[in-house]
């Protein structure tokens, strides 16, 4: 059973940082995309980044370019967002999500497995 737990979230003030885990289980995800989507009350859930199963590569929506960095730790099974610099419009529930292929999406209807969420808020 393949299972995503995320965790690491919490509350920060503005212009603090937070490091977000995604520790993947059930089977082996290194020759798969992943991404961490985002989804404030009220709002669709929105592209926040993702990285290719090497990681390689990496992609970021224009929102959080230049403060968020995704990485990757394949002997780990795991997936991390390094969140810098955070703003209000940040807070949102962050997702984690598999895709089974290593062509990497930005849209979340291509992904395949998903984890519960864990809560960002950030206060101004």
């Amino acid at each position: 059973q393949v299972q995503l737990v995320e965790s690491g979230g919490g509350l920060v003030q503005a212009g603090g940082s937070l490091r977000l885990s995604c520790a993947a289980s059930g089977r082996t995800f290194s020759s798969y995309a992943m991404g961490w989507f985002r989804q404030a009350p009220g709002k669709e859930r929105e592209f926040a980044a993702a990285i290719s199963w090497n990681g390689g590569n990496t992609y970021y929506a224009d929102s959080v370019k230049g403060r968020f960095t995704i990485s990757r730790d394949n002997a780990k099974n795991t997936v991390y967002l390094q969140m810098n610099s955070l703003k209000p419009e940040d807070t949102a529930v962050y997702y984690c999500a598999v895709r089974m292929g290593r062509l990497v999406t930005t849209t979340h209807q291509t992904y395949d497995y998903w984890g519960q969420g864990t809560q960002v808020t950030v206060s101004s």
